[in-house]
């Protein structure tokens, strides 16, 4: 059994400034989590999550493709799941459409993950990277845009929690 995530969101800001909320290690913590991404390939990087049971917290990435402005994909391997994503930008009339996929999800605990982490996505690319965006519009930086508690983690901190169930003792 295989499962990807796709999903495509137009925002009303030029490819240059959504190209920097996706790779600018700032950017990506108020929108995603906190992380020491560097864009370059071949360069590895964590992202950090509250940690559960069978799953440290820690998300182990590496740089696979840059193409600036247009595209970027990353290897993804923490907990059950080893899957890669790949954002594609096109410019769209005044603003950017992004184009988000992550895929690779094989068997059933990386299954199950990827329907959280589906979920999560959709609030993360309609929400969460629009306000940043705006944020950067108005010249305020990056700023976080977690809601109080979560501290930048993926779908309110549900990501480690829900790997860990997923993962059990031992993995």
């Amino acid at each position: 059994m295989k499962r990807d995530i796709r999903l495509s969101v137009t925002y009303p800001h030029p490819p240059a400034r959504v190209w920097r909320a996706l790779t600018t290690s700032q950017a990506i913590a108020a929108w995603l989590m906190p992380n020491d991404f560097v864009p370059e390939v071949g360069r590895a990087f964590t992202m950090r999550t509250e940690p559960a049971l069978g799953f440290d917290g820690v998300v182990h990435c590496e740089v696979l493709t840059l193409e600036p402005e247009r595209s970027m994909s990353w290897s993804w391997r923490g907990g059950p799941i080893d899957t890669v994503v790949t954002f594609r930008l096109e410019p769209e009339g005044q603003g950017t459409r992004l184009y988000f996929e992550q895929t690779g999800f094989e068997g059933l605990p990386a299954l199950l993950v990827s329907v959280i982490l589906g979920q999560g996505s959709k609030r993360i690319y309609r929400q969460r990277l629009p306000e940043v965006l705006d944020r950067m519009a108005r010249g305020e930086g990056f700023g976080a845009v977690a809601p109080e508690g979560c501290e930048g983690s993926v779908v309110e901190k549900g990501l480690g929690k829900a790997v860990g169930a997923l993962s059990g003792p031992g993995r």
